[in-house]
């Protein structure tokens, strides 16, 4: 029982940060950091002109 939870906790905490890092960029790239600004705002013209 000791082994498997501590190797869930390692899994859990793999994904934790995995889904920490991916939001971190997520929100950097909709910031601009990586020059995705543009992009987000072409998103957001081409959104309403499909609607």
């Amino acid at each position: 029982m000791g082994d498997d939870s501590s190797s869930n906790t390692g899994v859990v905490a793999i994904l934790v940060i995995f889904l920490i890092v991916v939001l971190a960029a997520v929100f950097a790239w909709r910031g601009g950091m990586f020059g995705g600004g543009k992009t987000d705002i072409n998103v957001d013209v081409n959104t309403p002109a499909t609607k």
